[in-house]
């Protein structure tokens, strides 16, 4: 399949990227690893007319520990590279986790953080050739109206099938979103939407440009589940973090990941270990409750009830990891 015709920007600097992007306005799309827009821009169904890359940039390759002992990650650090790094994977261990989970080597190699934090939402129905969906009559991400995953549905159901975002909101992380003249910092727990096509609070020019992560308790865990590891994309993920010793815990969160539309933190599981501690009593409870938290869930890559009992297996396992630590 070939890319659609499109000029390329190399972009020297981050206010050259900026500043071009708010010139392109919606006619441009940023390119750091590619790993994913390329993919994308061969299905045609991202059409950019000008392609910005952003890739070496020194301002978005930094990786620097702050006063106060967070961790400052520029958007543009390859998965790789932040791996073994000491202020990242080598400091966070779920962050880790959730860095080696993603895909294969060689898309390591090349992908980058800011990338995975804003891989595009996924559907069967969607990522497919442009031929494919012309038989489909369209969707919600393709200009229509129609989910052909729930056709009762008013939105998208595409999946956000992202690694590193549940680990990242369990360890209470923030992005710095900028835009030409403006910067802003946004908790990456409020960055997504429950909406496969809108699915980031981005606006128009803006970017990713840092992740900052706070100094938290090495009591953490990340945990995917594929159909064939190192190559899949995830059939459901979980991260969890909490402070205390054995059973006795607290500030505890449990984040879901690639089973909806959006990264869900499960709020009443939380509180049932966080009063009862973690026994095993306590644990099946928190489980129970997976189900409701979760809300709707589409068939996409996986029947509803096979993902709801991935779901509960993974907190259970997550639960029982952070006992263990």
């Amino acid at each position: 399949m070939l890319l659609p015709d499109h000029s390329y920007v190399k972009a020297e600097s981050l206010e050259e990227c900026l500043k071009t992007l708010r010139e392109t306005g919606e006619k441009a799309k940023v390119i750091a690893g590619g790993t994913d827009v390329i993919f994308n821009m061969r299905l045609k169904l991202f059409q950019p007319e000008v392609a910005v890359s952003i890739r070496g940039l020194k301002d978005l390759l930094q990786v620097e520990e702050l006063d106060d002992g967070s961790v400052r990650i520029g958007a543009a650090c390859r998965l790789a590279d932040l791996i073994d790094h000491p202020l990242a994977g080598g400091r966070y261990p779920a962050f880790r986790q959730s860095l080696e989970a993603v895909a294969s080597t060689h898309i390591r190699n090349m992908g980058t953080l800011g990338g995975n934090i804003c891989l595009e939402t996924r559907c069967w129905y969607t990522n497919n050739s442009d031929q494919w969906r012309e038989g489909l009559q369209g969707c919600y991400k393709t200009d229509s109206e129609l989910c052909h995953v729930i056709k009762s549905s008013t939105k998208c159901h595409a999946i956000n099938n992202s690694d590193t975002p549940p680990a990242l909101i369990a360890l209470g992380a923030t992005l710095t979103l900028q835009k030409e003249g403006a910067k802003r910092e946004v908790p990456i727990a409020e960055f997504y939407r429950a909406d496969g096509v809108d699915f980031s609070v981005l606006g128009p020019g803006e970017i990713v440009t840092h992740v900052t992560i706070p100094p938290v308790s090495d009591r953490q865990v990340f945990i995917k589940i594929t159909p064939r590891k190192g190559m899949d994309f995830s059939l459901g993920a979980v991260a969890a973090r909490c402070d205390g010793e054995g059973e006795q815990i607290s500030n505890i969160i449990i984040v879901l990941g690639s089973l909806v539309t959006a990264p869900v933190v499960l709020d009443k599981p939380a509180q049932v270990v966080l009063e009862a501690g973690l026994t095993d009593d306590a644990i099946e409870k928190a489980a129970d409750l997976v189900r409701d938290e979760l809300g709707e869930v589409s068939n996409l890559y996986g029947r509803s009830i096979y993902k709801r009992q991935i779901a509960i297996v993974l907190v259970k396992r997550a639960l029982t990891q952070l006992r263990e630590q």
